[in-house]
């Protein structure tokens, strides 16, 4: 199987590079004055053309500049878990439920809280992309890994495309389908999306439709650690044993989370025209904006799901059984609908005009539905008598509707050389929301110190926010609570230095929490009365001789409570290589890269409602192993391609690679990838 798929992927490589290069020699120059363009260069981000892209930012739909790129360096990272952070828990397959471990680069809880999970497989507000390229691209990707028991493959695929200057469109697929190296570990996760835009000079369109489908088999890991670190013990002196014959201990259970997003914002600028100097003889009239009137319609449906149907396995993992003793089968949804309405003093269209203002309410309707709860099949005498009663006063409605309106404005200022800002506030007013408050603000500035700009950036957050609802009232087959949980309250401030001379990035931070909400050892929400407070601190240091490279990145946090919120205190990302250009045209990189934090009390996972809680009284450390891969990355043109060796290291130093307790690393194994930039 892998030398057809090894002698595919080499046939590909080359005839695509072929094609790709024709494709670049009859490419036209791009036109003069495209103040968008980017230079292609073998950086640790290369771009892709000359263009321009950014996302937005909600609720307004303002706009936030981003990079069209195809990452070059580390592109084989792309196809293991620990691409999204230098230290992430997963149970183990790739795409896979995750929680990041590096504190402050958590995002805020979602509202449907299942989805925080799979927040980094599935398409967000936050990472929606729209560009505007002079070439229509598509950008293919496909990866593969294992064997017929334990493959691993994805395909994605991004298009960007112009109608003109003025109208652009966009696409994309994103495809993971993974057996899982353990048994009862597969995957299937398939989302795709569509978007467009139009900026004329009075009037902004931009909106965007995602949909996602994640299937995921839930393992509940191994049932005995001692087939990793020593399956000898177990086996009667057989020191060696295939991963997928480890039992685990679920084989009949599955998790669903799919749904929808529709966002859309419309812009009405009203200005004046002025003539504008193009060279000595030629002026031209340009619009100038002075006010935009917005309106921003965001709509999403999701649904969670969980089954299980081996009800004997249940009795062992869970403590409660409150619907069905024969069968779990739980549903939850939520339909979200928000609208907006705002107005924006546009920066810049005066010279005294130093700074943007707008202002903004939002009005949002929450609709839940628990399925369980009342879909319930009639039960005989002795079913009833196996279940748990209900808690105490326990009172969840299947149907609820919630109403929320939220009045907010922003401050910033995103042009000049020296300071640039942004501050901005939201204040709940009716519903739940009633008293929250929200408000953050950054500066940014830089200096010349010895013949060089050094950058500095500084930001401050205070929230006081009400817990989602399904964290205060929530009823499933294993799981049911009722609680009052009142406002969390948070505190950060943190500062960032850069200096480019010496390729050094130093930030440090530190958040106070109070009435924190966590899952407690028995997998249920708690609210933490005291206040935690973490500290971190970061530092990103890349050295570089000739060819050879040598990038690291260590992180310091400390928790004031591990028992509420544990966290490894030291973090490591270290990648040693050689990047250089063979043949004038072949960028290659060759190294080894390695991820490793410090043994801590891991976070534990429960599959039914798709969350990390923390231990019980026996707890069990993970971490203080090192996750290293060997790889060689190669691109000519605009085609990339890399050979990956991950967990190059199994066995060497220790067989405790644990990411999560009960939920092994994946073995050792071979990984290949493709990227194609086709460009009409």
């Amino acid at each position: 199987m892998f030398s057809k798929r090894v002698l595919t992927l080499i046939i590909a490589a080359l005839s695509l590079t072929s094609f790709t290069a024709q494709s670049q020699d009859r490419r036209p120059s791009s036109p003069k004055g495209n103040k968008g363009a980017h230079n292609v260069s073998w950086n640790q981000t290369d771009t892709v053309k000359e263009g321009s892209a950014w996302t937005l930012t909600f609720p307004l739909g303002n706009h936030v500049e981003s990079q069209i790129d195809t990452l070059t360096y580390n592109f084989q990272r792309s196809s293991i878990p620990t691409l999204v952070t230098d230290a992430y828990a997963t149970t183990g397959n790739f795409g896979s439920e995750g929680i990041n471990l590096l504190y402050f680069n958590r995002l805020p809880r979602a509202t449907f809280f299942f989805k925080d999970a799979l927040e980094e497989w599935i398409p967000m507000f936050r990472k929606q992309k729209f560009y505007n390229v002079y070439i229509p691209t598509t950008i293919l990707q496909y990866e593969f890994g294992g064997n017929k028991l334990n493959h691993q493959d994805r395909l994605k695929v991004d298009f960007a495309g112009n109608v003109n200057r003025r109208i652009g469109i966009g696409a994309s697929l994103d495809y993971i389908y993974s057996k899982g190296a353990y048994e009862n570990q597969a995957l299937k996760n398939f989302s795709w999306g569509l978007s467009t835009y139009y900026l004329g000079d009075r009037y902004e369109l931009q909106a965007f439709y995602n949909h996602y489908n994640s299937l995921n088999k839930e393992n509940g890991g191994i049932t005995d650690d001692l087939y990793i670190t020593d399956p000898a013990e177990l086996q009667g002196g057989v020191s060696k044993i295939e991963p997928k014959s480890i039992p685990t201990r679920l084989t009949a259970a599955h998790t669903r989370l799919n749904g929808d997003e529709f966002f859309m914002t419309h812009a009405w600028k009203m200005g004046f025209w002025k003539s504008e100097q193009v060279n000595d003889t030629l002026t031209r009239e340009v619009y100038v904006p002075i006010t935009r009137l917005i309106y921003s319609f965001d709509l999403q449906h999701n649904r969670h799901m969980f089954k299980n149907t081996n009800q004997t396995q249940a009795k062992e993992f869970w403590q409660n059984t409150y619907l069905n003793p024969d069968e779990t089968l739980d549903f939850s949804y939520l339909t979200q609908m928000t609208n907006s309405f705002g107005v924006e003093l546009i920066e810049g269209f005066q010279k005294w005009a130093k700074f943007g203002l707008s202002a903004y309410i939002s009005y949002q309707t929450q609709k839940y539905k628990q399925a369980t709860y009342f879909s319930n099949p009639e039960l005989t005498e002795d079913q009833i008598a196996q279940l748990t009663p209900l808690p105490q006063n326990f009172n969840v409605s299947p149907e609820l509707t919630k109403s929320m309106l939220w009045v907010g404005g922003r401050l910033q200022k995103d042009k000049g050389s020296l300071l640039r800002y942004a501050a901005s506030a939201r204040f709940g007013l009716v519903g739940d929301v009633i008293g929250d408050l929200e408000l953050d603000g950054n500066a940014r500035t830089k200096f010349k110190l010895f013949g060089d700009s050094v950058q500095i950036s500084a930001n401050a957050e205070f929230k006081n926010i009400a817990q989602p609802y399904l964290l205060q009232q929530y009823i499933s087959n294993h799981f049911a609570w009722n609680n009052d949980f009142g406002k969390t309250r948070r505190y950060k401030v943190g500062g960032e230095l850069v200096i480019p001379w010496t390729n050094t990035t130093i930030s440090a931070g530190v958040e106070n929490i109070q009435n924190m909400v966590y899952f407690d050892s028995e997998s249920m929400p708690r609210q933490h009365g005291g206040n935690i407070q973490v500290f971190t601190a970061r530092l990103d240091q890349k050295f570089k001789i000739g060819i050879l490279n040598w990038n690291n990145t260590i992180y310091y946090q400390k928790t004031s409570d591990a028992n509420v919120l544990p966290l490894p205190e030291l973090t490591i990302y270290s990648n040693l290589f050689i990047k250089f250009i063979a043949f004038r045209v072949l960028k290659l990189q060759l190294g080894i890269d390695c991820d490793y934090y410090t043994s801590y009390n891991g976070l534990d996972y429960q599959p039914a409602t798709m969350s990390f809680h923390v231990q019980g009284a026996d707890k069990i450390k993970v971490g203080n192993y090192p996750f290293c891969n060997a790889y060689f990355n190669a691109r000519l043109y605009q085609t990339r391609f890399y050979i990956m060796w991950s967990h190059v290291n199994q066995g060497w130093f220790s067989k405790n690679y644990f990411i999560l307790p009960h939920y092994p690393m994946n073995p050792r194994r071979l990984e290949f990838g493709l990227s194609v930039d086709f460009s009409n």
